[in-house]
């Protein structure tokens, strides 16, 4: 069955479950990247199965498949342009291929030597630019109306993760360094650090206000770093999805477009949301039995998107044929991400 081609079962209003809706037509493989327009309740979703989906999310929380991009290997990375009219997806046919949404009509807008695992739409020289980083060590700015980058970067190692707000845009390499960049000057970063934290980045969300971000590593420990040097000292690192003595990795994090407080989905099937400037937790879910692989909320904060499935953290040997695939919508209520007074003690680095 091609994926949107049941709407009628699609359309039914689905049951509530504890931890949210389930989306239909759910990818058949593990869900790498999901994101949400910023303009309409569309939701995207780039898969191990070669496909990107998108669905219409309508007020009830009933998904309605809409498009899909194909690619000839696993998608590895999806992202909206600021107009919510394109969603551009990357993969490991080494390429990003993007949808109109409002036409229907796909290209592809960029190209590299190894698989793309990380783009993201960024407004610098007073235009829209698609930035692309790969498993070739190369980061590439797209001018869509161009066939060849506009610029490109040599990052050392391979793309591991990105993230952009506002000017700010940070990549993780898969030497733990940190590439940050002034979108206002974009030839080359103002600045390479080392990773504060001492294992391997898994993800990486810039602050809303664009002062700083926050990076999630494979050892259950997250690190909110600010870049001003003034604030440099209100810096520090927690632990979390940890349970008793095993260590889980931080598969995502994502920022509420709203309150500013921020999500960390991980590889314990937990997702939890956070207060940085009050230092607490302010709701924790109990596990949903396999690993969160991806997740992110949409425009209005209303709703938190997140994916189930195996994340191949324990290879290909504990990978079994036919595991659930699932995309969850949860609904946020204010209380459970609005900032609150109270702190709790953290470890500062």
């Amino acid at each position: 069955m091609s994926f949107g081609s049941s709407l009628l079962s699609a359309s039914r209003t689905p049951q509530p479950q504890p931890h949210g809706i389930e989306v239909p037509q759910a990818p058949t493989d593990t869900i790498s990247a999901v994101s949400w327009s910023p303009k309409a309740n569309f939701l995207a979703a780039s898969s191990w199965d070669n496909q990107t989906r998108v669905w219409e999310v309508q007020p009830n929380g009933t998904a309605m498949p809409r498009a899909a991009i194909q690619h000839d290997a696993p998608a590895l990375c999806v992202h909206w342009s600021p107009d919510g009219t394109k969603v551009a997806s990357g993969g490991c046919d080494n390429q990003a291929r993007m949808l109109d949404i409002t036409t229907g009509q796909q290209a592809t807008v960029a190209a590299h030597d190894a698989p793309i695992k990380s783009l993201r739409f960024v407004q610098t020289m007073g235009q829209t630019v698609l930035v692309t980083g790969g498993w070739d060590k190369a980061m590439k700015f797209w001018d869509l109306r161009q066939q060849q980058p506009i610029h490109t970067y040599n990052l050392g190692e391979r793309c591991y993760a990105m993230d952009s707000s506002a000017n700010l845009l940070v990549v993780g390499t898969a030497d733990r360094k940190l590439h940050i960049f002034n979108l206002q000057n974009p030839g080359s970063p103002y600045k390479v650090i080392d990773s504060p934290l001492k294992y391997q980045t898994a993800t990486i969300s810039c602050f809303p206000s664009a002062d700083g971000f926050c990076i999630g590593s494979i050892e259950g420990r997250c690190q909110i770093q600010f870049l001003d040097a003034q604030k440099a000292s209100s810096s520090f690192s927690f632990r979390c999805h940890r349970v008793d003595k095993e260590v889980y990795a931080v598969t995502n994090i994502c920022f509420h477009p709203v309150h500013g407080t921020f999500a960390t989905a991980g590889s314990d099937g937990t997702f939890h949301f956070w207060d940085k400037d009050s230092r607490q937790r302010l709701k924790g879910l109990s596990a949903v039995g396999m690993p969160i692989t991806a997740a992110g909320f949409n425009a209005q904060g209303s709703i938190y998107a997140y994916a189930m499935g195996y994340d191949w953290g324990k290879g290909h040997t504990e990978h079994k044929q036919g595991s659930k695939v699932a995309l969850m919508l949860y609904s946020c209520r204010d209380e459970d991400v609005k900032p609150k007074q109270a702190g709790i003690g953290t470890k500062k680095r």
